[in-house]
């Protein structure tokens, strides 16, 4: 008799056995993957950071000043109001005064080819087509999108953790100059009206500017290290932000409705009303303005959408609310308020010290109280000018010359 040999193989129990045990390494190697991934990510972001203060450092060396945050060009004559909101028909146009401190070190950051591309007439545009005239030396308006250097991406601005990417942005950051604890004077918006091309400064905006400009970085006037009384290694110079997705979370979304009071005297109250109180991390999505429009800015005014433009919304940090709080402007983009620090990283955001070197903060720095009243140039008492920061740690570190010096590492 002829017997048939027996195929031997897997049983659908061994082979769900198999299975359930290659996912259960999976599920094991997954998140330490994924954390490595991030280990990386984080350290690119670093690494960044600290070229950004190399270039810093580089435009000190060879000037003996630091960049200007809020610089650029105005037409002789005119008012602020839409001069730099040149067209392709028109070509030329002014930037207002409103170029950040990352277009004046992008010679020392390996980008003089865009360098050369902003600092002299150009007749390229980003629909391909030239404009009627040549753009103006320093370009126009930073949101002029028809203007390319404007829409540059450039990689030594960027976070690897931050998955922001492309339109309705323009070329984005998520780094910014440190202005200080107090939101005061922070629209950098005076005067009005400068007179022959020039800004025309009265004493009053200078008492003013000097009491609240209390950061490394002063908007429109062109400091010094040796400014820096707390020393470099004890002043923060720039903080990390995260740029938006369009999700409404409260440290990338740029709420336009704070109260303007409440921002100098209770900060940390000027814009809670509008957090979703099911999502403490998202704004509600429908908020009204005035009772006639949206409360947020428009859909490319958002946090870190534009790296050309200094205002305090897209590419400011102030060191009131702790790293990873709520983004808070008093009347727009343009307005003054509260621009934390935030990032993609766990627990906190990287600061860029003084000194160049890189710290992480964590969401939990010691802050103060936030229903404390900012120091500006009318206060009395612990706010009077020149006064400690009321915002703890977190704030000393955010003051040049405020007598604070920190003794430990932190």
């Amino acid at each position: 008799m002829q017997t048939k040999e027996k195929r031997r193989g897997f049983t659908l129990v061994e082979l769900l056995v198999v299975i359930a045990i290659i996912g259960v390494l999976v599920g094991l190697l997954l998140p330490a993957v994924q954390a490595a991934r991030e280990a990386a990510r984080r350290m690119s972001c670093s690494n960044n950071f600290k070229q950004i203060g190399l270039g810093i450092h580089n435009y000190h060396s060879t000037f003996q000043l630091l960049p200007v945050h809020h610089m650029g060009t105005h037409s002789a004559t005119g008012s602020y109001v839409n001069s730099g909101i040149s067209n392709v028909a028109n070509g030329k146009g002014h930037n207002e005064y409103t170029l950040s401190f990352l277009v004046g070190i992008l010679p020392f950051v390996e980008q003089q080819a865009l360098w050369e591309q902003i600092s002299n007439p150009n007749n390229e545009t980003s629909s391909g087509g030239p404009p009627g005239n040549p753009w103006s030396p320093m370009g126009p308006s930073p949101r002029q999108q028809e203007y390319k250097p404007w829409i540059t991406e450039v990689t030594t601005y960027r976070c690897p953790s931050d998955p922001g990417f492309g339109l309705p942005a323009l070329g984005r950051t998520n780094y910014g100059a440190c202005i200080g604890d107090s939101p005061d004077k922070s629209d950098c918006r005076w005067p009005d009206n400068p007179k022959n091309g020039k800004l025309v400064y009265t004493q009053n905006d200078v008492i003013e500017a000097k009491a609240a400009y209390r950061g490394m970085f002063q908007p429109g006037f062109q400091g010094k290290f040796r400014e820096t009384l707390d020393g470099l290694s004890n002043t923060i110079m720039c903080g990390e932000f995260a740029t938006d997705l369009g999700d409404k979370a409260i440290t990338t979304t740029l709420m336009i409705n704070g109260n303007a009071g409440k921002l100098r005297n209770n900060p940390g109250d000027a814009c809670r009303q509008y957090i979703d109180p099911e999502r403490p991390t998202f704004y509600m999505s429908d908020i009204d303005y005035n009772n006639s429009k949206n409360g947020f800015a428009k859909i490319f005014q958002m946090r870190g959408y534009i790296w050309s433009d200094a205002r305090s919304g897209f590419s400011c940090v102030t060191t009131i609310l702790p790293p990873n709080t709520e983004l808070c402007m008093s009347g727009g983009d343009s307005g003054y308020g509260l621009a934390p620090a935030s990032s993609r990283h766990q627990g906190g955001a990287h600061v860029l010290m003084g000194d160049g070197a890189v710290k992480f903060i964590t969401d939990s720095i010691e802050a103060g109280s936030d229903s404390a009243g900012c120091v500006w140039s009318g206060g009395t008492g612990t706010r009077a000018p020149g006064s400690p920061s009321p915002y703890g740690l977190w704030g000393s570190l955010g003051t040049r010359a405020s007598k604070e010096v920190i003794d430990e590492e932190f």
